[in-house]
Parts: structure tokens; C-alpha cells; sequence
């Protein structure tokens, strides 16, 4: 084991959900939300680190935190490293171009490319008066949906696909037909926002619609102590699977140990304690003995990934998204 003679300090960066391109403005670090689920969840996993680190080397280490305004990766220097973990990957690809970020050799032999997914789920109202059970249903005469402006939201995006791959997988692959069900579904928002959150307080706070599309983790939150049980939580029977990657900064210099802390960190994320630290806070673990302790908050259902149904972000972003694209062509009632 490295000796060290001296502070460690050793910077983490959390994500919002919603990430947009990787290589987009990297600076303008925010304050932490303390109503994020992904940030408190983090915390616990830096504090356990932390214990970890200086039980297994004598060697006290800092964690920070810091996410951006807008969902795009943020950057920061202490000491020399960097390490983010992205709570959701809009484009691997422009993480892999980017000079500054890296996808390191040793991240190959981690378990999983990811040590915790989630998935796309529906909140609706207690009692789930309009019999809400699948995706088909959200596109009943009658139903209103909420979910922002994929235009402008990219966690819009995921609810879009999840509801499109439902579609696709269910039509044995027919496009004209899963783009038909897309149509009656958003045909259905009644309020296109332009942010996620603005979308979560309509139905949250509001008293909007009769069903949110949102994440796994914080439907159970919301359902849970911060909806004080005016809420539950729908599993559908297909949805996205969220895989939520990590990437360390160029530049880790062994001369100081960063590069030793670096690996120790994010192999630390798959051992049973954070899968654990996942699991309650409602992140699905991928250790199978720690998730059958959680087997109760999680379904189980089919979940496909981006690669299965679109060919990968990059295609999904061109055919999906871009000016004049598939929901270019998608008329809803929803105005921003």
C-alpha cells in the first residue's frame, strides 16, 4: 500500500439527472440541492468512502460535491483530480471524444459498466383513480399526462423513449405503429414545460394531471415522506433501463495517489455497502443478493436499454430530436 505523507483531497462530482453533452460548457458549478435524491444518496456513498479509505490506508480524504445548473457536467479541480458520476448519460460518445474526460482501461474490470440503474416509472394520484397500470392506458381518451417538452428537457427524452420502446416492443418492431401510439399519448400532456422540475410541481404541487412521468428513485420519494401519501408509485410492464456511468478526468497523477483513490472510489461503488446505500435510496443495486433485499420496492419488468430500440443516443438524438425530427412531427394539445 502507497504510504502517504500528507492530505488527500479528492473531488467527486454528482450530475443532475437530465445530462446533456458532455462536452458542453464545463464550469458554472451550483449549489447543492438538498432536495435531490441522486445528491443525498451521494452523500452517504462519499461519507462511507470516506470511513472506507481511512480504515483501509490511515489516510483521511475530503469529498466534494458539485453539480451544474443545467444538467451539464460540471468541472473542478482540487489537488489535482477529478472524477465525475454522471447520475444519467445523455451522450457517451461526446464523454469518449472529450479530452478532458475518460472512460479509464481499469474501468473494464468493474462488475458492470454501472453499479446502480433505474428506470422510468409513473406517479399517479392515492387510489389511482383512473386505473392506471401500463403504458397503454396513459393514452386513453381522457387521461392527462405530464411530462415536459422533449425539445428542451433531456429527461423528457428518456420518458419519450420509454414510452416509444413500450410502443415498438409491443408492435413486433412496427415504427409506424409506435410513433401512432407516441401521437395519442402526448396528445394527452395538457402542459408541455420546458424543465423537468416545472412539470414534477404541476402534478406535485399543483394539482395537474392525473399521471407524472418520472424517475424510479424519486416516485418512491415522492410517494413516500415528501407527498404525504396523497401519491403512489405504478411499475409498468416495459420501460428504459437508466444506467448511470462513471468517468475520471485526464490528468490523475500517480506521484500523489489520486489515481490509487481514484479506482479505490469507483470500485467501492460495487461493494455490498453501497449497493445497500443504492438500494435505500432507491437506486436498483446490481449486486443480486442486495437487491432481493430490496425485491419489494422493485418490480420486476422488461426493461430495454437506448442501444436495443434506437441504435444509441447519437441516433436517437438525429432521427428523434434534432430540428425536424420524429417528435417534430408529433402534434400535441401541450403548450410551453
Amino acid at each position: 500500500m502507497r504510504s502517504y505523507r500528507f492530505r488527500l483531497v479528492f473531488a467527486v462530482f454528482v450530475i443532475l439527472i437530465g445530462l446533456g453533452a458532455a462536452v458542453g460548457a464545463l464550469h458554472n458549478i451550483s449549489e447543492i440541492n438538498d432536495s435531490d435524491p441522486t445528491q443525498r444518496m451521494y452523500e452517504d456513498l462519499n461519507r462511507a468512502f470516506v470511513r472506507h479509505w481511512l480504515a483501509r490506508t490511515g489516510v483521511e480524504v475530503k469529498v466534494r460535491q458539485a453539480q451544474s445548473i443545467t444538467g451539464v457536467p460540471v468541472r473542478a479541480v482540487v489537488d489535482g483530480l477529478d472524477v465525475t458520476t454522471l447520475a444519467l448519460l445523455y451522450d457517451p460518445g461526446a464523454m469518449e471524444n472529450s479530452s478532458r474526460f475518460t472512460l479509464p482501461d481499469w474501468q473494464k474490470s468493474l462488475p458492470h459498466n454501472t453499479p446502480f440503474t433505474s428506470t422510468v416509472v409513473f406517479l399517479v394520484r392515492k387510489g389511482n383513480p383512473k386505473n392506471l397500470t401500463d403504458w397503454g392506458d396513459l393514452a386513453r381518451p381522457g387521461v392527462n399526462v405530464v411530462t415536459p417538452d422533449p425539445r428542451t428537457s433531456y429527461g423528457a427524452r428518456w420518458n419519450y423513449m420509454a414510452a416509444w420502446g413500450y410502443a415498438f416492443k409491443q408492435f413486433g418492431g412496427n415504427e409506424a405503429k409506435a410513433m401512432e401510439f407516441v401521437q395519442k399519448l402526448f396528445a394527452n400532456v395538457s402542459t408541455l414545460r420546458r424543465e423537468t422540475h416545472d412539470s414534477r410541481m404541476d402534478f406535485v404541487e399543483r394539482g395537474t394531471g392525473d399521471v407524472l412521468l418520472v424517475w424510479e428513485y424519486e416516485a418512491h420519494q415522492i410517494a413516500g415522506d415528501r407527498g404525504g401519501g396523497k401519491f403512489e408509485l405504478v411499475t409498468p410492464s416495459i420501460s428504459i433501463l437508466a444506467e448511470p456511468p462513471l468517468s475520471v478526468v485526464n490528468g490523475l497523477d500517480d506521484r500523489t495517489g489520486s489515481r490509487e483513490v481514484a479506482r479505490a472510489y469507483m470500485d467501492y461503488l460495487y461493494t455490498t455497502r453501497s449497493q445497500d446505500i443504492a438500494g435505500k435510496h432507491y437506486y436498483r443495486p446490481r449486486d443480486e443478493k442486495i437487491a432481493a433485499k430490496y425485491a419489494a420496492q422493485f418490480p420486476p419488468l422488461d426493461l430495454f436499454t437506448i442501444d436495443d430500440i434506437f441504435g444509441g443516443w447519437k441516433e436517437a438524438q438525429n432521427r428523434h430530436f434534432a430540428d425536424g425530427g420524429i417528435f417534430d412531427h408529433i402534434p400535441s394539445n401541450g403548450n410551453i
